[in-house]
């Protein structure tokens, strides 16, 4: 396909402009996507607003934007499972498949990645992409794409759980209510826990979280996260932990609600890479720590959960944006972070 596509390009801090370039051409193991959703992560955000997260620093002009999906409408002469006119969820990191961590099935952790919108590698607000057809995953067709584009965030949620050991008939707390935590509460529920709380100090985002299936709600700047917990359970605790705020003093009330041989997942960085714990109660408990680096091998289970409706993914929406009002998009997402829980951009 020849011709040149408008591209949303980040032009400074807090800046956003638009310029044309040629339509990029599928290698032979590649399909052409045309873009239909692509959803703002709060990566995208932290970079628009501050131009780097941690050592990885935004040069502009620079192309954000990872959560995406979109029309099959070209495919590469080696592409055998995909065809014109599929929809598709994109994962978006590829990686070299060939380093230890890719021969053991740990992608995630390939040191070689290209990941759409992680510095220098530009992302996908643009009409069309070229992207490797073993990481387009076709959708079912009840599927939207917007629900397509959702898919990468809710393998967050997902890969979290599996990580945590999450398992029918458990008790868990999700701290932070902001897309990650919704779509890791969801994930949970889905696997089949028996009751999962969230906690948050944003009311609005409670209310959604309550909206969307968690049992209870907790605001953790009125009530004590660790009373309310083993009051709602009537327990010494719960066994799982998953937290996406990157607060320390979130942290420290999922240890407190954690029953002893409980599991705490570290999903969300701190602003400073550090955190002080009660490791002396973390002993006591004989508690397990773990954490998590995006995702691997999850986008096929995340569309399953959806197409079969265990997992409601585009009600984690609250706001769409049309492509030509993508400054405005990041603008009232930075700004209105109380009612904004998930913008997606409508590309075409």
């Amino acid at each position: 396909m020849q011709g040149m596509m408008k591209v949303a390009l980040m032009t400074g801090i807090g800046r956003m402009e638009f310029t044309e370039r040629p339509v990029p051409q599928p290698k032979p193991d590649e399909v052409l996507v045309r873009l239909e959703y692509v959803g703002v992560c709060g990566s995208d955000l932290h970079y628009f607003e501050n131009g780097r997260i941690g050592d990885f620093i935004v040069k502009p002009p620079f192309v954000l934007g990872h959560e995406a999906a979109g029309e099959v409408v070209e495919t590469g002469s080696g592409v055998t499972h995909l065809k014109k006119g599929d929809k598709v969820a994109l994962e978006p990191g590829k990686t070299c498949g060939h380093c230890e961590f890719c021969r053991t099935g740990r992608y995630n952790l390939c040191p070689d990645v290209v990941f759409f919108a992680t510095p220098p590698v530009d992302g996908v607000f643009q009409e069309y992409v070229a992207h490797e057809a073993a990481l387009c995953f076709k959708l079912p067709q009840k599927m939207s794409a917007m629900e397509g584009a959702l898919i990468e965030p809710l393998a967050v949620g997902f890969h979290a759980a599996i990580t945590g050991g999450a398992k029918f008939g458990q008790t868990a707390l999700v701290t932070g209510s902001g897309c990650i935590g919704l779509v890791s509460m969801m994930a949970l529920k889905a696997l089949g826990l028996s009751r999962v709380y969230i906690s948050d100090v944003v009311d609005k985002r409670l209310e959604k979280a309550k909206s969307l299936g968690a049992d209870g709600i907790i605001n953790s700047t009125q009530k004590n996260v660790t009373e309310t917990v083993r009051c709602f359970e009537n327990s010494d605790g719960l066994d799982l932990v998953i937290d996406t705020s990157g607060s320390e003093a979130a942290v420290k009330e999922g240890i407190g609600a954690l029953k002893k041989g409980g599991t705490l997942v570290f999903v969300g960085y701190s602003k400073t890479g550090m955190m002080n714990l009660p490791i002396g109660a973390a002993l006591d408990k004989e508690l397990t720590f773990k954490t998590i680096f995006r995702y691997r091998h999850i986008y096929p289970l995340a569309i399953d959960a959806v197409n079969r409706g265990l997992v409601n993914i585009s009600d984690i929406v609250t706001n769409v944006y049309e492509f030509k009002d993508i400054q405005k998009a990041f603008d009232e997402s930075i700004n209105n972070k109380a009612e904004i829980v998930k913008s997606v951009i409508r590309i075409s």
